[in-house]
């Protein structure tokens, strides 16, 4: 793990999976100390392929064109003015309340996913719904039992009109 600190500072180590969800990441650096980091000084933690990556890669920000991914294609704007795209899961249940957990569009870089806390963003615009190419088309049947018991369905928030009011 590889975490980018709001006054541009870089710790990396070792982290457990699941630890960096709480109001403060226990970091195990390289040097084998344990270090404490509030979730409020986080810009991101980034879960690479190795601690060096390729200094002489440029990392791309932004995805060239729609993304292939499944998800919510979204823009996020950090305090520090940075823009990054990535893809979110398109699954409620998936959002934690202290941030989100993306893909980058480069998926060639060392980093397999970010972890993004929600106190590091001033904004965050979802670009497009990506699905996974699939068509789920309803049966004919299904369809038509649908719309047959379309009446039966609808909830009373509407009363229906009476024969002495008029539409």
């Amino acid at each position: 793990m590889v975490v980018r600190k709001l006054d541009k500072g870089l710790i990396k180590g070792f982290i457990d999976p699941k630890g960096y969800l709480a109001s403060e990441v226990g970091l195990l650096d390289r040097e084998g100390r344990l270090v404490h980091i509030p979730m409020p000084d986080i810009k991101a933690v980034f879960f690479v392929r190795d601690f060096e990556g390729n200094p002489d890669r440029a990392e791309r920000k932004i995805f060239r064109s729609r993304p292939r991914l499944a998800g919510l294609w979204v823009r996020m704007t950090f305090k520090d003015t940075e823009v990054l795209e990535a893809i979110l899961p398109n699954n409620l249940l998936e959002v934690d309340p202290l941030g989100f957990l993306v893909t980058p569009p480069d998926v060639y870089s060392n980093n397999l996913r970010i972890f993004i806390p929600r106190t590091a963003l001033t904004e965050m615009e979802v670009l497009g719904v990506i699905t996974d190419g699939v068509v789920r088309r309803m049966s004919q049947r299904a369809a038509q039992a649908r719309a047959a018991n379309a009446g039966d369905q609808q909830f009373g928030l509407f009363a229906s009109a009476g024969p002495h009011e008029k539409k």
